[in-house]
């Protein structure tokens, strides 16, 4: 934050000496800076309803404003050190880009519960897609009968929905489906068609079955073990919302900032995160990880407040990767009203399915 003072043009002094002890004496009365330690970032809001600055804080504690330390250089001047600490690539990535207004449109994927008297087609009809688009996504064809209570997937846009396995490609996945590669790309917030990753959820919008449409395969998951998979979250693990849209179980204690640990071991694939506050932020999933395990499982961490891992880094089970987000308005939230952790496990079942 940039003050204007005021001083005697007859005695220079006061221009440095001045401002010197000014800002010595405002170090006193303002919270100490946070010592040795390994920092998250995001934006936060002072308490101030009349204050409409934002500040940078540092630390999974958010509203903390974290203040430089300050050095008297030669008894005149003062130099400003920031407080010690690493600051991880994803931090800048948090303070880069500019924010989209999504809100116009649905940009992601939604659970869509059935309710009496609609009909496929009333339903396809009701979301602007088309039919083919609802049969697809659900696995259904034109004489499937739907009940009340039946949970739908809903794309966004007409098209078809394609989980990446091992060695696939975007380009290939598009030339499947008929799509547009740079459409593709562009819909699912990529930067190029190399930014896909097995485990990763992609539409191709427009896209259409082959034909013969191919029947999908029996899901074949992976075995897992008691125990391979731990809570994302510190204890004790409270799951505040059960199996959703895509085999997720959803964490929280209730307060943003709280570590979020690695369930398992692997490699981190992505890192997404946004300065946006749409809701549609990365098709909803808002600023999130993926991780590669061992054996080919992916676990992937939504609704994040920021990253402290990169791409490519090796993670041990129980290893701090993130910090809770979710909250309401917040930065890289996405389709989110609280302080949670959307926690999706694909090529195997969620261990904490109830």
């Amino acid at each position: 934050m940039i003050h204007r003072f005021q001083g005697s043009g007859q005695d220079p002094l006061l221009y440095l000496g001045g401002l010197a002890a000014f800002l010595l004496v405002l170090t006193l009365f303002l919270p100490e800076p946070v010592g040795q330690a390994v920092f998250s970032a995001g934006l936060t809001q002072p308490s101030s309803q009349n204050n409409s600055s934002h500040y940078l804080a540092l630390g999974p504690s958010a509203g903390i404003l974290q203040l430089p330390d300050f050095y008297l250089i030669q008894k005149n001047s003062l130099k400003a050190v920031l407080p010690t600490g690493i600051v991880k690539p994803q931090v800048l990535a948090t303070l880069s880009g500019t924010e989209e207004e999504l809100e116009g449109r649905r940009g992601g994927v939604i659970e869509y519960t059935v309710a009496e008297n609609d009909t496929l087609s009333s339903i396809a009809q009701q979301f602007n897609i088309s039919l083919e688009t609802v049969l697809w996504a659900n696995n259904l064809n034109k004489n499937s009968v739907i009940s009340a209570g039946k949970k739908l997937v809903i794309l966004p846009v007409s098209g078809v929905m394609y989980v990446v396995g091992p060695g696939d490609t975007l380009s290939d996945i598009v030339k499947k489906y008929k799509g547009n590669l740079n459409e593709t790309i562009a819909f699912n917030e990529l930067t190029n068609e190399n930014e896909v990753f097995a485990g990763d959820i992609v539409i191709v919008p427009h896209g259409l079955l082959p034909s013969p449409a191919i029947k999908k395969p029996t899901s074949t998951w992976a075995p897992l073990t008691a125990g391979y998979f731990i809570c994302p979250i510190g204890a004790p693990c409270r799951v505040t919302q059960g199996l959703h849209w895509y085999n997720a179980i959803d964490f929280s204690r209730g307060q943003c900032g709280e570590p979020i640990y690695a369930a398992a071991a692997g490699r981190v694939q992505k890192v997404k995160l946004t300065t946006s506050t749409s809701r549609w932020a990365f098709g909803g999933a808002g600023n999130h990880i993926t991780i590669l395990h061992p054996n080919g499982v992916v676990t992937f961490y939504g609704h994040l407040l920021s990253a402290i891992v990169d791409p490519g880094d090796e993670v041990s089970q129980g290893q701090i990767i993130a910090y809770m987000g979710g909250g309401r308005g917040m930065a890289g939230a996405g389709l989110s009203t609280g302080c949670h952790v959307h926690f999706q496990v694909v090529g195997a079942k969620n261990p904490f399915t109830r």
